[in-house]
């Protein structure tokens, strides 16, 4: 019994000390939450983004010639922030140093970020990206989870969209190379599968960099007869 409960203690634990003041992680002000206001004001200004794919692209444009091109299985994709300092080394701390009481912190940038709180309205279902059962144990938490269940807890579904295997690291390959290993990678599960025709559901993911992962997680939403797809991430790199 003891064993069973320790998630629930430690989940309780992260968001009581995520709500004590400290200094910010960026500037060391003190007393701040993990990111101060002043910090959040300079480092997550509002950009124009690509509709589809939430690269930046010029004031008045609303998708980029990529997506123009090859248009994405997501209809819609909004991104909080570049992927550049401070919110690389928060994500970094998050995901890789095992600190879930960034949850808190990122899920209130998220929320604030234009049109996610419209996007999570109207939204049926929120699943987050999935993690392999391998790097799940690693890690000991998916951080995408963490973030909806944040964001819409009510709404969020954790055992829908399942990935089936793991993938080897993305980070330096190529779009066309990263695809080609992610296919087959996620599925529905069977018994969700007719529920799902005719929704709109958001996919929540940390970070984008080509979108081959949120690409390969829409297409089984999509044979499912998913109506719409709107991604919610956390941090957008410049590549394409």
């Amino acid at each position: 019994m003891l064993f069973k409960a320790l998630p629930r203690i430690s989940h309780s634990f992260h968001a009581l000390v995520s709500r004590v003041p400290s200094q910010c992680d960026v500037c060391h002000a003190w007393p701040a939450q993990r990111v101060c206001n002043a910090c959040v004001a300079r480092f997550a200004q509002p950009a124009t983004r690509c509709e589809r794919c939430a690269l930046r692209v010029p004031a008045g444009v609303a998708v980029c010639g990529a997506c123009l091109r090859n248009p994405p299985a997501l209809d819609a994709c909004l991104a909080a922030v570049d992927y550049a300092y401070p919110w690389a080394d928060a994500l970094a701390q998050f995901k890789f140093r095992g600190d879930p009481g960034w949850t808190d912190t990122l899920a209130t940038l998220l929320r604030c970020t234009p049109w996610v709180e419209p996007a999570l309205e109207a939204a049926d279902i929120v699943l987050p990206v999935p993690l392999s059962n391998e790097r799940l144990r690693a890690r000991g938490f998916n951080q995408s989870a963490l973030l909806a269940q944040r964001l819409s807890a009510s709404k969020t579904h954790t055992r829908i969209l399942l990935r089936l295997h793991a993938t080897e690291a993305q980070s330096a390959l190529p779009r066309a190379q990263r695809l080609r290993n992610l296919r087959g990678a996620f599925a529905v599960e069977p018994l969700h599968a007719a529920a799902l025709h005719g929704q709109r559901v958001v996919l929540v993911d940390d970070v984008m960099t080509t979108g081959a992962t949120l690409e390969a997680a829409a297409l089984p939403l999509r044979q499912a007869g998913v109506a719409h797809i709107t991604a919610i991430l956390l941090a957008r790199t410049g590549l394409d």
